[in-house]
């Protein structure tokens, strides 16, 4: 009855309730908060703390910004209903914080915009040393177009470019960067996507700050691992790779898209590499201690960079493979695990 209470008491507050109300549409910062409703950010803070006790809102910290989403009180569910009601949804206050939050996405987009602008030299060097973009895509979505990918996680998501691609055939993503202004665009790059393409992708994807070497996810957590074009920046990629075999659930599939070993020493003293590329062997050697089965590798010649992809599953037991056995299909391993 006191939880019930608590919050009822919580939304009894306009400015509380109009807090929820956005929340249902998409996650927010305390700043953009306070912008919408145009109060102070203190004021807006101790709404916020009320709705947390009331499991009405949740906090996150991404670097020097707190974002908010809807809480874990199951009653909020229940409420969803009258929350997306005509009568609520067309009301005058709804209506006029609608259209603030319209002007909070234009903001994100314009960031974005931004944001690639400043880069578009350097992310252009590293592309014109391989073959297009659109080939890597469409070999990963090949290879993974039979495989069920559950909850997806998505490490070092930059952009969010691999929600884009995967998103739609994920129950739900998680996504982690070790940068806020990279999660801040990947949000932006993600509110622009759902717009264009109708789909609710931004309300099952959660992005998360978080260090690949040290992964904000408990053990067997996720269906799948999608590593594009990150692995080269881990000091030990073996490091890596036992963190993505302890988050991942027996049965599951990771995806690593990277460049074959080469000796571009720009690309380590002018864009960070930590290393340059890998080769076959390393990577097997890698997943096999972490417990991964490399099952499919697929190269893309076309540039100055050889582009590979791996993919690997995390059997149910340990594989008997020996390291003569032909490599098989993700989809006829996932299916034998299955069996």
């Amino acid at each position: 009855m006191d939880d019930i209470l608590n919050i009822f008491r919580a939304l009894s507050d306009p400015t509380r309730l109009r807090i929820v109300l956005l929340l249902q549409k998409m996650e927010l910062a305390v700043g953009e908060l306070a912008q919408i409703l145009d109060q102070s950010q203190p004021r807006i803070s101790r709404h916020i703390r009320i709705l947390d006790e009331a499991g009405l809102a949740a906090r996150r910290k991404e670097g020097s910004w707190v974002f908010l989403k809807p809480g874990p009180a199951a009653e909020l569910e229940i409420l969803g209903r009258i929350f997306r009601s005509e009568k609520v949804a067309q009301s005058e206050q709804a209506v006029q914080d609608q259209a603030q939050l319209s002007l909070v996405r234009k903001a994100r987009a314009e960031m974005a915009e931004r944001y690639f602008a400043a880069h578009a030299k350097e992310w252009d060097a590293i592309r014109s040393l391989h073959l297009p973009e659109a080939e890597v895509e469409g070999a990963m979505l090949a290879l993974l177009q039979d495989a069920p990918l559950g909850k997806m996680l998505d490490i070092g998501t930059g952009t969010g470019r691999m929600i884009e691609l995967f998103g739609a055939a994920a129950q739900s993503v998680v996504a982690i960067d070790n940068s806020p202004e990279m999660l801040r665009l990947a949000r932006a790059k993600l509110l622009e996507s759902e717009t264009s393409s109708g789909s609710d992708i931004v309300q099952k994807t959660e992005l998360k700050q978080g260090d690949f070497n040290h992964l904000p996810l408990q053990n067997s957590a996720v269906d799948s691992v999608i590593l594009h074009q990150v692995l080269h920046y881990a000091q030990h990629p073996e490091a890596v790779l036992l963190e993505v075999s302890r988050v991942l659930k027996s049965g599951g599939l990771v995806l690593i898209a990277d460049f074959a070993a080469h000796d571009r020493e720009e690309l380590r003293t002018d864009h960070a590499h930590a290393r340059l590329g890998f080769s076959d062997d390393s990577m097997k050697h890698w997943l096999t201690a972490s417990k991964l089965e490399l099952v499919q590798i697929k190269t893309l010649d076309g540039g100055a960079l050889t582009v590979k992809i791996w993919v690997a599953t995390k059997p149910a037991i340990p594989s008997l493979h020996s390291d003569s056995d032909r490599l098989a299909s993700p989809a006829a391993t996932l299916k034998r695990a299955s069996a």
